[in-house]
């Protein structure tokens, strides 16, 4: 599954070509304020005409926490498959079938989800210096500076390299299914603890993972595990 230099040419149009279709759409992979400015806005766009109740938890700017996925059978086993080892960059580590990634930063509301207050879980996570590694022969693509966008729909933003040449920045890579999310809980250190949600790999994402590997076995919507976010609130 090596990649061919004609390989590669088509890959970063298709990826440039992606990134343009989906600026718009896509979160800011930085931590400036323009980038929290924009999440407010899309946050405010898209609650629902509940009245406003008081949030279990507001943290306006997160120091720390980590989010942690346990990767799903399903996905580990079409990665075997098709020949792809999984690994992790920077500060990101894998073990005992977990994948965790640092938060770095960001903001985020939690209301009470029996309220009927959507999204109820509002603002954008940063993970920045960390991610996901896909490996095939001489292929490397690495998912990488994830930023969590809670808002409807919830979605994971991340910057894609190939053979360490960024692809595409700012991408939707993973869609968060939150109808399996468990209720705001609050851990022994008075972190905020969300367990639950789905991430399943994005249309756009199975798209450039299929043509970056030259094969066509990738879905969309493809279960990758179930991720509990822990964020610090003090």
């Amino acid at each position: 599954m090596n990649l061919k230099n004609a390989a590669f040419k088509r890959t970063t149009v298709a990826a440039i070509a992606l990134s343009a279709a989906l600026g718009m759409a896509a979160c800011s992979s930085g931590t400036d304020s323009t980038a929290s400015a924009s999440s407010s806005s899309s946050v405010s766009s898209t609650a629902s005409s509940v009245s406003n109740p008081d949030p279990a938890a507001v943290v306006p700017a997160i120091s720390g926490g980590d989010t942690s996925v346990a990767l799903d059978q399903g996905f580990l086993d079409a990665l075997t498959g098709l020949g792809v080892t999984p690994g992790v960059t920077g500060t990101a580590t894998l073990a005992d079938g977990a994948v965790d990634f640092p938060i770095t930063g960001g903001t985020v509301t939690l209301y009470d989800k029996d309220s009927g207050y959507r999204p109820f879980v509002q603002g954008v996570i940063f993970h920045q210096g960390s991610g996901l590694s896909l490996t095939a022969g001489a292929t490397t693509v690495e998912l990488s500076n994830f930023v969590v966008d809670p808002g409807k729909p919830a979605r994971l933003f991340g910057d894609v390299s190939v053979n360490g040449e960024l692809a595409v920045p700012s991408a939707p890579l993973f869609d968060l299914n939150g109808t399996t999310l468990e209720p705001v809980t609050t851990d022994a250190e008075g972190n905020a603890v969300l367990t639950g949600t789905t991430v399943e790999l994005s249309a756009e994402a199975a798209q450039l993972l299929n043509t970056t590997f030259g094969v066509t076995a990738i879905p969309a919507n493809l279960v990758i595990g179930v991720a509990t976010l822990t964020v610090a609130t003090s």
